[in-house]
């Protein structure tokens, strides 16, 4: 007879893998397996999409699929279990596992002589787990009897399997995010006495501000309370009819994040020059006839790209990052080049590894793979991780410029305007001439006046005279 112990053995939990560095949750997307369904090592068997990139998953392990722990569409933290897999070479198991085979499994002491463990595959995602400690599960939905009591309950039983003759005592660890911990912590409020409203009893961000609310004034006796004010109303009384509420999250939630953090922990200065490119205007045409550049993709961004890498070189300083812990300033002796792209799950800055290094045609090449690569929504979290300077092209919607705000880490970001006829005055007659906008936005604890100026102007000879590319590069 096949005990509990032996079936449980058999079924592998997959988890949710950290797909970026430092990521903490991750929302699933789409399945493309079902309960039932044969996989095998290496086949993908979801989407996700972190606060970076959405990212496909593959499997691990050869099995069937004995249970999909999450619909689609619901956030889990990594390191929790979304499929459960029966690699012992058997059928289908049940979609559904009773809550008493959970809480068997769960206390049932193992065997006295257990067979080695099969050596373990290595991960091909970071996060899959290689590490043997244990991972502290959140209390699955579902399930009828109270988290506090079912832990409590596993623990006695196992006390009592060892021995023990007193019964344990299981105090928890209130449940939140580290973010929500943060937050706690700096407004020097005890989690413990918190009253949680989120599922399965974590502390959300609103139930930390709601623990240093003051508490409302009691009206006197005798005296009818006041009208609710319309701020004081319920956020549910929006009307559907008129409003639609559409939730952050993802890669949304992170540009919120990050650029509100970037806005108030580096100190912003953005300088502008209007300058003719013309003549780049006219390279670009003369390079899209060059054999040399057949297939690739040339554009004004193309050479507004190469520019920037010039003046780089010529600057050096300005391609730096700031070590808040440290107190220092840390210079990159590379480029990784990023361009910011809006896709459909919002804006994603994906950037080219050792632009500084690349030919023109490389970096036409690079530039074409990673412009296509974000429209198909593919951007892998790799390729946005570790940038250095950015360009945002504004001009592509027909604006002229703007202030661009820093991607986190970075110590530039050069915005480019749409380049359009404008009357100017060339050779001492007013013409009509291919002018833009450019604006440069640095971190003004590392890069002074002197030096921002320095970089901006350097692009603006370049592009009014593309010349430059070859007496300064």
């Amino acid at each position: 007879m096949t005990t509990m112990t032996e079936v449980e053995a058999s079924v592998r939990e997959f988890k949710m893998p950290d797909v970026g560095e430092g990521l903490t949750e991750a929302e699933i997307l789409k399945w493309y397996v079902q309960v039932g369904d044969t996989v095998t090592d290496g086949q993908v068997v979801c989407e996700v999409e972190t606060a970076k990139a959405a990212v496909e998953l593959p499997i691990p392990y050869d099995g069937v699929v004995r249970e999909l722990r999450f619909p689609e569409g619901t956030t889990v933290d990594v390191g929790t279990s979304i499929i459960a897999v029966d690699v012992s070479g058997g059928g289908a198991a049940p979609a559904e596992t009773p809550v008493e085979a959970v809480t068997e499994a769960a206390v049932e002491p193992p065997a006295q002589e257990a067979k080695p463990a099969a050596p373990t595959r290595t991960p091909v995602l970071v996060g899959y787990g290689v590490s043997t400690s244990a991972t502290k599960r959140r209390p699955r939905k579902g399930v009828e009897i109270p988290a506090q009591e079912a832990v409590s309950a596993t623990v006695a039983v196992q006390a009592e399997l060892n021995g023990h003759a007193t019964a344990a005592v299981v105090e928890s660890r209130p449940l939140a995010k580290p973010p929500v911990r943060k937050l706690a912590k700096d407004l020097g409020v005890d989690l413990a006495t918190v009253t949680p409203s989120g599922p399965d009893g974590v502390i959300t961000r609103e139930d930390v501000h709601a623990a240093v609310a003051p508490a409302p004034v009691q009206a006197p006796v005798g005296v009818a309370p006041s009208a609710p004010s319309v701020a004081s109303l319920p956020s549910a009384t929006y009307d559907t009819a008129r409003e639609t509420r559409i939730p952050v999250k993802g890669v949304r939630k992170a540009t919120a994040v990050a650029m509100v953090g970037s806005a108030f922990t580096a100190p912003h200065v953005t300088e502008f020059v209007t300058v003719d490119v013309t003549r780049t205007m006219k390279l670009v045409e003369e390079l899209k006839q060059d054999k040399d550049m057949e297939g690739l993709r040339v554009n004004p961004l193309l050479l507004i790209a190469k520019a920037l890498l010039v003046a780089i070189k010529r600057n050096p300083d300005i391609n730096a990052s700031w070590d808040e812990a440290a107190q220092e300033i840390v210079l990159k002796h590379y480029v990784n080049l990023g361009i910011a792209a809006a896709t459909p799950r919002g804006l994603i800055v994906p950037n080219i590894k050792d632009a500084h290094a690349k030919t023109l045609p490389q970096l036409a090449q690079s530039l074409g793979e990673l412009v296509s690569t974000a429209r198909e929504g593919k951007t892998s979290p790799a390729a946005m991780q570790g940038g250095t300077v950015t360009i945002t092209n504004v001009g592509v919607f027909g604006i002229d410029t703007g202030t661009p705000i820093l991607n986190p880490g970075e110590s530039a970001i050069l915005a480019v305007g749409t380049i359009k006829l404008q009357p100017w005055v060339h050779k001492g007659k007013v013409k009509p001439r291919q002018v833009t906008t450019l604006a440069l936005s640095f971190d003004h604890r590392l890069v002074d006046g002197e030096l921002g100026s320095k970089v901006l102007a350097d692009v603006a000879a370049i592009l009014e005279q593309p010349k430059r590319l070859i007496t300064w590069g």
